[in-house]
């Protein structure tokens, strides 16, 4: 099936813009839990989340609002994302104007864990270059790899 839905991991995908006939599809794929990466309003012809949401519920989905303005992440915003994947079912597929905003939140999400390559590797196999991220994505990893607890 072609689609415009990306893999980053096995359980992990990013989209651009979604609209309420999509989910059947999303569904389909296995997807539980979509999260919506944009603010309402954010441009003309946009479906309000609310309109998403229901169109969500009618195909068996969580719809899950983080929105983030477009360059402007911030670390709650991290933390809300991680918080909405950490409390509802995957997989999940997150979705902003590009698919682009959702990697982001991914990549730095991830960099607690993952080493910087690894992101960026995965991005890159799913269309997504997130090299003017690997200074953030180097300083996210060494600060929780430096405060692991001593064996």
């Amino acid at each position: 099936m072609q689609h415009k839905y990306r893999r980053l991991t096995e359980d992990f995908w990013v989209a651009p813009q979604l609209e309420p006939s999509d989910f059947a599809d999303i569904a389909a794929l296995g997807i539980r839990t979509v999260v919506n990466n944009r603010p309402d309003g954010e441009a003309a012809g946009q479906p309000r989340h609310e309109e998403l949401e229901a169109a969500a519920r009618a195909a068996g989905l969580i719809l899950v609002h983080v929105p983030v303005v477009s360059g402007a992440i911030f670390p709650d915003q991290v933390a809300a994302m991680n918080e909405a994947l950490a409390t509802n079912p995957g997989p999940w597929l997150a979705f902003c104007r590009s698919g682009s905003r959702s990697c982001h939140l991914w990549a730095l999400m991830m960099a607690r864990r993952l080493e910087p390559a690894r992101i960026v590797e995965q991005a890159w196999q799913a269309g997504y270059d997130l090299t003017a991220l690997w200074p953030a994505l180097e300083a996210i990893h060494a600060a929780f790899r430096d405060s692991a607890p001593v064996a």
